[in-house]
């Protein structure tokens, strides 16, 4: 039987099968857009201003291509961006050079008013392991360039790459002065691991404001995703280099878990259904994503693996979409048998079967798990308590011990996993079983703090000392904002913890907190 969807005022009733119908329908257009009759699109349209307001992006390097991403939005906050309702040209063009003299491919695509406007050019055919530089033109109108970059070749062993990671960049707490930083540090790659925009509503008295109530329509997303992306930090960035993304919670609504909503007394799964359907259309919108991850209905393919020649593959999860939910509720509790059954997931069957394989059948020196939600179990209680969070792996311990086996078992190359999601810094080793401290580490798993929610931090926690103490994994931790940069080698990883001391007003100092090295073959965090 098909699970009843509550109909919107005005609408036909909707059921998951529709959903899915729907969505697929969305996606079999846009697949088929640049086939439409040239008489349909607005090969030289009027436009009531400029269109690129919202900036460029790439991702998803590939040895031969990249995504390449731009959205027409004349008044980005209004429904339909302030675009005319109909299908729209946009040449693109990529060059060898800043200045764009030396053009090696160029194109066109339709933007469809069913998908924001929105453009996704997948670019393929370039030469492996250097930066290109790229270009739209809707109209008469020129957008800002964007640089990007080629991965290496699939038999290539690079010395190096450097990447950064950020997570968390709640609009109202703060200023994205850490994306300012980031860009001067010119990095190779930007991974994002979620919470890239926050579902609330608008409050007073913080730094910024949002420019609605709390977002439920897809209407609602697209604006709260425009907002975020005129912000002139996070559009630099977008234009300095590919990224990789992931979500985790906010995109859609605090700490939901699979259908499952946090509070199914005010929601029901229904509900959370038909808001995640929105939530997932916008983001597949706002990102440089490609056709394979295109949304249907609910339901959207995100998790994926993007390969650095033999240096580096890196494993991007979903740990939202698919999990079961929270154990014992949300928050913090002490260890229960429920941690251990067998059917709680973050990942799924699906997508852990596809990590295994994809861990198994690397030959990359580095194996990097691109994720949410903190992988070690760290006690936060004080004296012989203990108490863990639901909503991290440590609730889904069943699961987590399962990976850290097979990873140990299967002798996977150096994985290393990339967190998000908790607004601070963190460096652990992780051991295959909490309660046995003494056996050998099997990974190690850097935490990035947020860019900017929580607002202003603070340098040392209260109670680092003791939590060190009682947690031996962890090595380092820290509550300011910022992001950690990675220099990869074919011998050797750093971690570098950079942090901005407040954002709350422009014209914050980056610092490096700490620095880490990973040998590779070696599971082990020390100090560089």
């Amino acid at each position: 039987m098909p699970d009843p969807v509550a109909p919107l005022p005005g609408s036909f009733p909707l059921t998951r099968r529709r959903f899915v119908l729907a969505g697929a329908s969305l996606a079999a257009a846009a697949a088929a857009s640049s086939t439409r009759l040239r008489g349909a699109v607005a090969a030289a349209p009027k436009l009531p201003g400029y269109p690129f307001t919202l900036g460029v992006a790439s991702g998803d390097p590939t040895p031969d291509g990249f995504v390449l991403w731009t959205r027409l939005a004349p008044r980005p906050l209004e429904a339909g961006g302030g675009m005319p309702p109909e299908p729209v040209e946009v040449s693109w063009q990529v060059a060898e050079d800043e200045g764009m003299g030396r053009v090696v491919a160029r194109g066109t695509a339709i933007a469809n008013p069913g998908w924001a406007h929105a453009v996704h050019v997948e670019v393929a055919g370039l030469r492996p392991g250097r930066w290109y530089w790229y270009q739209f033109r809707a109209g008469s109108e020129v957008s800002p360039k964007g640089r990007t970059r080629t991965f290496p070749a699939a038999t290539e062993l690079p010395e190096r790459l450097r990447f950064a990671f950020a997570s968390c960049q709640h609009y109202e707490s703060g200023l994205y002065t850490a994306y300012e930083h980031m860009v001067r540090e010119a990095p190779d790659l930007i991974v994002h691991l979620g919470d890239y925009i926050y579902e609330g509503a608008a409050a007073n008295g913080r730094t910024r404001r949002h420019n609605s109530g709390e977002i439920l329509t897809l209407d609602d997303y697209r604006a709260r995703h425009a907002l975020y992306r005129l912000d002139p930090a996070l559009q630099a960035a977008h234009a300095a280099a590919p990224w990789i993304v992931t979500w985790d919670d906010h995109e859609v609504v605090n700490n939901y878990a699979g259908d499952i909503p946090q509070d199914p007394g005010k929601t029901t799964r229904e509900q959370l259904l038909r808001r995640r359907a929105a939530a997932y259309q916008a983001y597949y919108e706002a990102m440089p994503l490609r056709r394979a991850q295109l949304p249907s209905g609910p339901d959207m393919p995100l998790y994926r693996r993007v390969t650095a020649g033999r240096l580096a593959d890196f494993h991007v999860l979903d740990t939202r979409q698919y999990r079961t939910d929270q154990p014992l509720g949300d928050g913090r509790k002490p260890p229960h048998p429920a941690q251990l059954d067998p059917a709680g997931t973050l990942l799924g069957p699906t997508q852990r079967a596809w990590l295994r394989q994809g861990l198994e059948g690397s030959a990359a020196t580095w194996n990097v798990l691109a994720q949410q939600v903190m992988f070690a179990r760290v006690d936060k209680s004080p004296g012989p308590e203990i108490s863990l969070s639901m909503d991290q792996w440590p609730g889904y311990e069943h699961e987590r011990r399962l990976l850290l086996r097979h990873w140990r078992e299967a002798a996977v190359r150096n994985p290393v996993v990339i967190t998000g999601d908790i607004h601070s810094n963190w460096a652990n080793e992780l051991g295959p079983d909490f309660e046995r401290p003494d056996d050998p580490v099997t990974a190690v798993e850097f935490v990035g703090t947020s860019i900017s929610s929580s607002g202003d931090g603070r340098a040392e926690a209260k109670g680092l000392d003791r939590l060190l103490a009682e947690n031996p994994g962890v090595k380092f931790q820290n509550e300011e904002r910022g992001y950690v940069t990675c220099e990869l080698t074919p011998r050797t990883w750093t971690a570098n913890y950079r942090t901005v001391p407040f954002v709350t007003r422009p014209g914050a100092p980056l610092v490096t907190r700490a620095s880490f090295r990973v040998e590779a073959g070696r599971p082990k965090l020390e100090r560089a």
